[in-house]
């Protein structure tokens, strides 16, 4: 007897290697939480928050749509208070409320 294999049906992986979507989606979400945490830092909200914006904008091109619109949203709220806390910070040490 032979053993021939050529005819043998060998299963899958679930998933393709070159959709990266929901995972930019969740990785937006991610660091949309975590800007909501260092917004208070401007040194680490600036970056968080726009990466976390750019991840969403491709994820939600290439899937997982939800998550990546709850990670922009996340994201932009954590831009603007890092931009208030910014300008609050600069304005507090230039002296503008000393008077």
């Amino acid at each position: 007897m032979s053993d021939s294999n050529n005819n043998v049906t060998r299963p899958t992986r679930g998933y393709n290697l070159l959709n990266f979507g929901k995972g930019m989606s969740i990785a937006s979400l991610v660091l949309g939480i975590c800007g909501l945490i260092a917004w208070y830092n401007p040194l680490f909200g600036y970056p968080i928050a726009i990466v976390g914006i750019i991840l969403g904008i491709i994820g939600k091109k290439k899937g997982g749509k939800r998550m990546a619109l709850a990670g922009i949203i996340c994201s932009a709220i954590s831009l603007v208070a890092t931009l208030a806390n910014s300008i609050a910070g600069a304005l507090l040490l230039g002296g503008y409320f000393d008077k």
